[in-house]
């Protein structure tokens, strides 16, 4: 049986990728706005700041108030409060209002709304993995996960494409419009989610220790933490898509419709790799395949960094995509299946302080970097960190070279 025919699998599909499209190009537009406001590839550093600081300080309580609400309560409001964040974006973005609030004033407030839709993200993110083990059982969870991210990879591949392609052509407002429209078509999915009160549990702890419950479990498993370490400090220090804005303007030489195709470019490799991965998901040989995958994504992303080639940078940026999308596929499978039911929302919530750390300390790094040693050279030095990590977790995680899923 397919999850596809589950009638609320269908729901949580249409939410996740629209609401994930208009993350995509709402990331892509303020990225753009800031950087040619500024022309400072810190700034772009500090709007990954912005939204790691909720995603991180709010991750652990939201995850213990997720794991005590009914999970689509959570969800809808963080979702609500999402979409009212793009709708504020899409305003502050405006050349008229950039004019009439000035420069300095724009970037705060466009900072501050990142920061609002970080701390929607920390219960939104966790309400979201908690729900799929409710809709879908145990036996299709695996299919169930691989198809989900896919669909969050096709969204970033239809997301930046759509933005930079109506921002080059037709301006900021046509751009902002579609985000906002695509962010409350994903809100009709709301609909078909079914509820999902909190697991019963009778014992009863302190409260500090129920919300580090995630936090604790993750760091005690030496599979579930070498593989969010591994993906953390890999994306950390080898991620280059914060500072693509750069390479698209001073490395490459393109404008707002080159970058949509360079945001775009992971997000298809990782969608031709997911497509194949929901039907074959790694089930055997899966400790060395997410080895191999990493090492796959470093070498990539060295790839991007020496490339003066507009298309050939951008096939480096799918390979990066692809390498990465085996990563996600096991991280998520390997999740689902090794976290008990009481605890799916702290456990989602301890990881999004991992993804966090990686994707938005990642592009501060990647801001702060590019500042200090050029856009280039931080990208190689990025990449080789990448390669040293998969060396030091091969050798000091052996039951996660191991790993082999089929055994669980």
């Amino acid at each position: 049986m397919s999850p596809l025919r589950i009638p609320a699998f269908r729901s949580y599909l249409l939410l996740r990728f629209c609401m994930a499209t208009g993350w995509h190009m709402q990331g892509l537009i303020v990225g753009w706005t800031v950087y040619s406001l500024t022309k400072d590839p810190l700034m772009l550093g500090m709007v990954g700041l912005a939204e790691a600081i909720p995603a991180i300080g709010a991750a652990l309580p939201m995850g213990y108030v997720v794991d005590r609400l009914n999970k689509k309560v959570s969800l809808v409001v963080a979702a609500i409060v999402i979409a009212l964040s793009a709708v504020a974006t899409g305003l502050l973005v405006q050349e008229w209002s950039v004019d009439r609030l000035g420069v300095s004033t724009s970037i705060t407030m466009i900072l501050a709304m990142v920061v609002l839709n970080g701390f929607a993200r920390s219960m939104y993110s966790p309400s979201m993995f908690s729900l799929l083990s409710v809709i879908a059982p145990r036996d299709l969870l695996a299919r169930a996960t691989a198809m989900g991210s896919t669909v969050w990879q096709a969204a970033m591949v239809l997301g930046p494409m759509v933005a930079g392609l109506l921002y080059g052509s037709l301006g900021v407002g046509s751009a902002s419009l579609l985000t906002v429209a695509v962010m409350m078509v994903g809100l009709v999915g709301l609909v078909g989610i079914p509820s999902a009160p909190p697991v019963p549990t009778s014992e009863k702890k302190h409260l500090r220790t129920e919300v580090t419950a995630g936090l604790r479990f993750i760091l005690g498993n030496q599979v579930v933490f070498g593989a969010l370490l591994l993906d953390m400090l890999a994306v950390l220090f080898g991620g280059a898509v914060a500072i693509l804005p750069v390479f698209a303007s001073d490395v490459l030489l393109v404008d707002a419709s080159g970058l949509g195709i360079l945001r775009a470019a992971p997000s298809v490799g990782s969608v031709l790799v997911m497509a194949y991965l929901s039907a074959r998901t790694p089930t055997r040989n899966t400790g060395r395949i997410l080895l191999l995958a990493i090492t796959g994504f470093g070498l990539a992303t060295l790839g991007f960094a020496l490339s003066t080639v507009f298309w050939l940078s951008a096939a480096c940026l799918v390979l990066v995509g692809g390498f990465d999308a085996v990563s996600v596929v096991v991280r998520s499978t390997i999740l689902q299946l090794y976290t008990p039911d009481d605890m799916r929302g702290r456990v989602a919530a301890a990881n999004t302080m991992f993804i966090s750390s990686s994707n938005e300390i990642g592009a501060l790094e990647s801001g702060v970097a590019a500042r200090v040693m050029g856009a280039v050279p931080s990208v190689i030095f990025g990449a080789t960190i990448t390669l040293l990590v998969v060396a030091g977790v091969a050798l000091k995680a052996p039951k996660l070279r191991n790993l082999e899923l089929t055994t669980q």
